[in-house]
């Protein structure tokens, strides 16, 4: 099975080795065919604290690393 990759904005750099990114995704309602945003937060492995908040990133899903992390920041990502 192939491995998720998200994009997202760092939301929290201040535990080592872990950023919060904010994962927003976009879809219409199923009866009031409006569009809504809602985003999610996930915990990311960073292996050198190299990502501060405000970064725009790409995760990809990996084995747990801790309790809550389950994801690894893959590289930074263009907007």
């Amino acid at each position: 099975m192939p491995k998720r990759i998200l994009s997202g904005v760092v939301t929290s750099d201040a535990n080592d080795q872990t950023v919060s990114v904010s994962v927003e995704r976009r879809f219409t309602h199923p009866v009031l065919k409006k569009t809504i945003r809602k985003s999610k937060k996930y915990r990311a492995h960073d292996e050198n604290n190299t990502f501060k908040k405000g970064d725009a990133v790409r995760i990809v899903e990996c084995a747990p690393k801790s309790k809550t992390k389950r994801w690894e920041v893959l590289q930074a990502a263009e907007v």
